[in-house]
């Protein structure tokens, strides 16, 4: 007997062609449509030149992303005064040579860094609904489940190596410096991955440095914690990654989740953070790659950003 309520055939197939062009898109249009941001942010003192700051972020290096490292490569025609790497620069263990490669021409610039957990760890499978589940139980990361075992090691010490041999200062729980051309002298406080709990603020603790033109805050993924204890401090600017802005947006609503405890209001670009009484100006870079086991984007180009710092109103 057949049923008396049930999907058309014909409406079944329209379903699954929609969802195939989809996903077809997702990973073969969009994921490689490559963005650059421009953020305006009034940070400086008051005379200060505008200082243009390259923000890269979740590059996530597979071997034979020929279009990425490219893409990469050219933004050193912008001539940023210096490059911010916000982390997950890997996401294959072969990949160091391949994000070098790509860095190459941006390492000729002043830059930092810091690392996120993709570059200590090789990604796993898992399903992509988990992230919703996680949302709704406010687990994120190493903060409310096991740790991670029987994961891959990346080689995280060459990149670090190069970085450093390049000139980049590193910013895992620990301060730098940049001194630019023309005297302007920049402080960095970062910390490693609160993602994974690598995050160690009492070592850095103590509020911008008062003998630099300025200071900013450095972090892979934008916990509330590290927020409000940058924010607290006194910081003007936050500089993060992580969130790839959503990864998979609804359009015209945005994102579902953030993959960390912030909100989805501020998954990616330009916003504020208050704590302490202070407020920071926050920005979230939604990435420019994706985890190699999800190569997908939908409605969350991949991105770099280029902000240009100005002096306060």
């Amino acid at each position: 007997m057949r049923a008396r309520y049930g999907i058309p055939l014909k409406t079944t197939a329209a379903i699954t062609a929609i969802g195939a062009a989809g996903i077809a898109y997702a990973a073969g249009i969009e994921a490689r449509s490559f963005r650059l941001r421009r953020v305006t942010v009034p940070v400086l003192p008051r005379g200060a030149r505008p200082l243009r700051v390259l923000q890269v972020s979740d590059i996530h290096m597979v071997g034979g992303q020929r279009k990425k490292r490219a893409w990469l490569q050219s933004l050193a025609g912008l001539r940023p005064d210096f490059v911010v790497n916000t982390g997950d620069n890997l996401s294959d263990t072969e990949g160091v040579p391949e994000v070098l490669d790509a860095l190459g021409p941006l390492m000729e610039f002043p830059g930092v860094y810091v690392f996120g957990s993709n570059d200590y760890y090789g990604p796993r499978l898992r399903n992509p609904a988990r992230y919703l589940l996680e949302k709704v139980q406010g687990k994120h990361g190493l903060n409310g489940n096991p740790p991670a075992v029987g994961v891959v090691h990346n080689p995280w010490e060459e990149l670090r190596d190069a970085f450093d041999t390049a000139g980049w200062v590193g910013l895992s729980n620990t301060r730098g410096r940049l001194k630019l051309e023309g005297g302007f002298e920049l402080a960095f406080t970062g910390l490693d991955d609160p993602h994974i709990k690598r995050d160690r603020y009492e070592k850095v603790a103590g509020g911008p440095e008062k003998d630099a033109d300025l200071s900013i805050a450095v972090v892979h993924a934008p916990y509330l914690r590290a927020l409000d204890a940058f924010t607290a401090d006194g910081y003007p600017l936050v500089l993060a990654g992580h969130t790839h802005g959503g990864q998979l947006c609804v359009p015209f609503y945005g994102a579902l989740v953030t993959n960390c405890d912030l909100d989805t209001d501020r998954v990616k670009g330009l916003s504020t953070h208050e704590a302490a009484g202070n407020r920071a100006y926050l920005h979230v870079s939604a990435g420019c790659g994706t985890n190699r086991y999800t190569p997908v984007r939908f409605a969350c180009p991949p991105e770099a950003t280029l902000l240009t710092l100005t002096p306060r109103a």
